[in-house]
């Protein structure tokens, strides 16, 4: 390969930026070759509007794609939980590298957890923004089950301006993915780790995709160096009950596959799922566990039938606003 430089593709953001910073370092290492950032910008970053009325995280990653097809880029970095779950044929998954916590967060004011937070209180009702459906059917399930007082409000824009609602007062708290947090270095705001049994993250949370030209050989070898295993087992699971749900109900979707270990001998993976309505009223939560997937196909079909069993269960009836 020549040493001119690998031109990696990335949003404008400033999580975007930190991500794609982290990968080009990874790439420079694998490949010793220089790697510089092309600040591409999509219709989801300059749009005010709500995800779900432009189409879901999608409009993210259409750009991106876009540039890399006309050969502007060799490479782009997503968030992983962005893409589309159908995978073009013209371009290659080429690494799901180690992924970063799936967790998601509760940043508050004055410190509070979220049982803090809707503790009964002269305040009266805690108002909790997320600009996820998921998000929200999980917190107003739990908040209702648990006797809490919490409305949540449905808010966007980046880190930065989310956070700045808790600050200046306007919202009690905000919930967003630790992942992001870790990745810019803010994670010692957080107030509260949600537990993965409380709210499940988004399909393929905390995890990155890096994502090439299908033809491109060398670099998809090369990029493969990247790659974990188990984390693109878990994610491929997870995107494909995604799939699956997606096709039976509109109701936002929840999603973690993790891995079971014997010591440290990992013997089994466990994938768990939930849909439900946004008000928090009906949810349709299981899981199954079996054998790690050693094939893309055997991953496929653990999320395949645990769709199949949620869809039997009643996840087909409910109907929400749809979070890709």
């Amino acid at each position: 390969m020549s040493e001119q430089a690998l031109r990696l593709g990335t949003r404008r953001s400033k999580l975007a930026m930190a991500q794609s910073g982290q990968v080009a370092d990874a790439v420079r290492q694998v490949t010793g070759r220089p790697v510089e950032l092309v600040e591409i910008t999509t219709y989801g970053d300059t749009s005010r509007e709500h995800l779900a009325q432009i189409g879901g995280t999608g409009v993210f990653v259409t750009a991106l794609r876009d540039a890399l097809l006309r050969g502007e880029v060799d490479f782009a970095v997503h968030s992983l939980k962005d893409l589309p779950t159908a995978q073009p044929d013209d371009l290659a998954l080429a690494a799901v590298p180690v992924r970063e916590d799936p967790r998601d967060v509760l940043v508050a004011r004055d410190g509070l957890t979220f049982e803090g937070l809707g503790a009964p209180s002269p305040k009266g009702t805690a108002r909790v923004g997320t600009g996820s459906p998921r998000r929200m059917a999980q917190l107003n399930a739990y908040a209702r089950s648990h006797g809490l007082a919490v409305e949540t409000v449905p808010i966007r824009g980046n880190v930065d301006s989310r956070i700045g609602y808790v600050r200046s007062g306007e919202l009690d708290g905000v919930v967003l993915a630790a992942a992001g947090l870790h990745r810019i270095g803010r994670i010692d705001e957080v107030t509260d780790f949600l537990p993965v049994d409380t709210v499940l993250p988004a399909p393929g949370q905390g995890a990155l995709a890096i994502e090439c030209a299908a033809d491109n050989a060398d670099l998809i070898a090369a990029l493969a160096e990247l790659d974990d295993p188990f984390t693109r087992a878990a994610v491929t699971a997870e995107r494909s009950l995604l799939a699956a749900l997606e096709a039976g109900c509109s109701a936002p979707v929840g999603a973690l596959a993790d891995l079971l270990a014997d010591g440290q001998i990992v013997t089994e993976m466990r994938l768990r799922g939930v849909v439900g309505t946004t008000d928090g009223s009906t949810l349709v939560q299981l899981s199954t566990t079996g054998p790690v997937p050693e094939t893309h196909d055997q991953a496929m079909a653990l999320g395949r039938e645990l769709a199949a069993e949620m869809l039997a269960k009643g996840a087909a009836g409910l109907m929400g606003e749809r979070e890709h």
